[in-house]
């Protein structure tokens, strides 16, 4: 890829910026747990692909997830993401980060995510099946840390730090896993835009440290 990504500059937050953030987290959230609505889906497809600056680095990615949604009919997609990530048994693609990171569900990296989720006094709400290391839970969990009312819980050193424990280390695997597929479309485009969104967060928060 010829072209950086743009870091966001988190030092002095913008408001609008960490919205976004948290929006797309809550989009990424929306997508991996379960085909797009119908209210979604007609959302993307008329959503405004041009960013307020030109050339911004997430233009293209997600331009391409709108242009995805326009060709697709929405029946298509849930198929789509039936075929890769549901079913009956093993899916085509696991969405945990403890299948990336230890190769098999439920190992040291749950345990791990679990305790983290426990001292931010978080937890998995009831009735929710899947485990608190599916992408959509751990996207959930950064939306609330970016848009949170708690300040104490809801704040940078958080969000960098579940970040970098929990989501950098098998999330662009995951991105390119997909991508490779076969069988995906519309999420072949959805998973370029989160491999560049999550370009940018890695970025961001590395600037911390600068």
């Amino acid at each position: 890829m010829s072209e950086a990504p743009v870091a966001m500059q988190f030092g002095t937050p913008d408001d609008r910026e960490e919205i976004a953030r948290a929006e797309v987290y809550g989009l990424l959230a929306a997508l991996f747990i379960a085909p797009p609505s119908a209210d979604l889906y007609e959302q993307i497809r008329v959503a405004v692909t041009e960013a307020p600056t030109a050339g911004a680095f997430l233009e293209t990615s997600w331009s391409e997830v709108v242009a995805a949604s326009r060709r697709l009919p929405r029946e298509t997609v849930v198929a789509e993401y039936t075929a890769l990530f549901g079913g009956v048994g093993k899916p085509e693609i696991f969405l945990h980060g403890s299948w990336f990171i230890a190769g098999t569900l439920n190992e040291k990296p749950l345990v791990d995510l679990r305790s983290d989720l426990a001292a931010l006094d978080l937890e998995r709400p009831v009735g929710v099946l899947e485990t608190e290391d599916h992408l959509a839970a751990l996207c959930e969990t950064m939306r609330y840390l970016i848009a949170g009312d708690d300040l104490g819980v809801s704040n940078l050193a958080n969000q960098q730090r579940f970040f970098g424990a929990h989501l950098r280390p098998w999330v662009e695997r995951l991105a390119e896993t997909v991508a490779a597929h076969p069988q995906a479309d519309f999420y072949r485009a959805v998973a370029g835009f989160m491999r560049d969104f999550f370009a940018v967060e890695s970025q961001g928060f590395d600037l911390l440290d600068a």
